[in-house]
């Protein structure tokens, strides 16, 4: 079993970001902790732990889970493994801004438990990171990865956003350079998308900002897809890469259909073809949990339609590939012939395929 918990907190929310956060300039550690065990001891009487007894991944997401206090995370962790066990050498990954760390706050994440960090850093321009309305300075990433490295963490993970608008004239090479010169684990790369009830959105909508047509997007895509392959990382999933043993364990379960638990606001949690998510509003999900009323917003059962899409869309996105009976023989040919994949025993898209995922998958689906 894999445990997702989502922290919403955040000090300020990003031109870019429609996720379910909660800007807060007081974080309300205890208060959220207790929320989250609550949530944590009515699953285990859930169908799902009759196979799955042991936690294999743990994954602090958000919002900005590196504003709560290392205590809430240390007690969330101990709830977890008061009811199961949390195998030994389990990847438990925190995500955090560059700004939130410091030596304290490293030594206090690697006391608490956590072994693995996600920093936030998407871009090493300045001007970049106020438009998009980021808290850290570019300068506070290498301090914030010295500091991590002091404090013991050797799996550490970097964030970056591409395909930024033109008009910001941002040097996307230069921010590759900078992030493989601190040596990460693992890197993660986002391509810019438009939310339309974001302030990218609406700056959008008004023709403020215009969006990077596909084909500077492709360009930056495979600039980073060459530039990590030379520097030792192997670009396992279309968004993410790594040094050898290092891909994300708990993202990598997901991609496999693994069942996972989410926890908090808006988590998912999946089963197969069983799907539910929580209350998306914080204070809506505090209050529900408080009055011990029912937590989940919604539930859905994957036909074998969605079944099929998704199996397709999931096994595609990373180098493990489909088997090639996945496909018709003449999809498999039209592919290998376009460039678009390689079909060795079994059928793996290349990174110009990547770029016609949605499609490919659209068009077999």
């Amino acid at each position: 079993m894999h445990l997702y918990v989502h922290v919403p907190f955040c000090a300020r929310r990003c031109s870019y970001c429609d996720f379910a956060i909660a800007v807060r300039r007081t974080v309300p550690s205890a208060e959220y902790a207790e929320t989250i065990v609550r949530e944590w001891a009515g699953w285990q009487t859930h169908e799902a732990w009759a196979k799955s007894q042991d936690v294999d991944t743990v994954y602090f997401g958000g919002g900005t889970p590196s504003r709560i206090s290392p205590e809430a995370i240390a007690g969330i962790l101990n709830a977890v493994r008061a009811h199961r066990i949390i195998v030994g050498g389990a990847e438990v990954t925190l995500e955090a801004n560059p700004d939130d760390v410091t030596p304290a706050s490293a030594t206090a994440w690697r006391a608490a438990g956590i072994n693995r960090i996600s920093l936030g850093v998407q871009s090493f321009d300045s001007r970049v990171l106020e438009w998009m309305h980021r808290t850290h300075t570019a300068e506070q990433v290498p301090a914030a990865v010295t500091a991590l490295r002091d404090a013991g963490f050797d799996n550490i993970s970097l964030d970056l956003i591409f395909a930024l608008p033109a008009v910001l004239r941002r040097d996307w090479e230069h921010d590759l350079d900078d992030a493989l010169s601190l040596e990460p684990e693992h890197l993660s790369l986002y391509g810019l998308t438009v939310e339309p009830h974001t302030p990218l959105g609406h700056w959008t909508a008004r023709d403020q900002i215009r969006p990077l047509d596909d084909e500077a997007y492709a360009r930056d895509f495979l600039v980073a897809d060459q530039r990590m392959r030379a520097a030792g990382l192997e670009h396992y999933e279309v968004s993410n890469a790594a040094l050898p043993g290092r891909r994300a364990r708990h993202n990598s379960a997901y991609w496999r259909r693994a069942p996972f638990i989410g926890l908090g606001p808006s988590a998912h949690s999946g089963f197969g073809r069983e799907r539910q998510w929580n209350i998306r509003d914080w204070a809506a999900y505090q209050r529900a949990s408080a009055l011990r009323e029912p937590l989940v917003a919604g539930r859905e059962a994957l036909d074998e339609a969605a079944l099929r899409l998704e199996e397709l869309y999931l096994g595609l996105r990373t180098t493990d590939g489909l088997p090639l009976t996945a496909l018709r023989p003449a999809t498999v040919e039209r592919w290998t012939s376009d460039g678009w994949a390689t079909a060795n025993g079994r059928i793996r898209l290349t990174p110009e395929g990547w770029l016609r995922l949605d499609a490919l998958v659209a068009a077999v689906g």
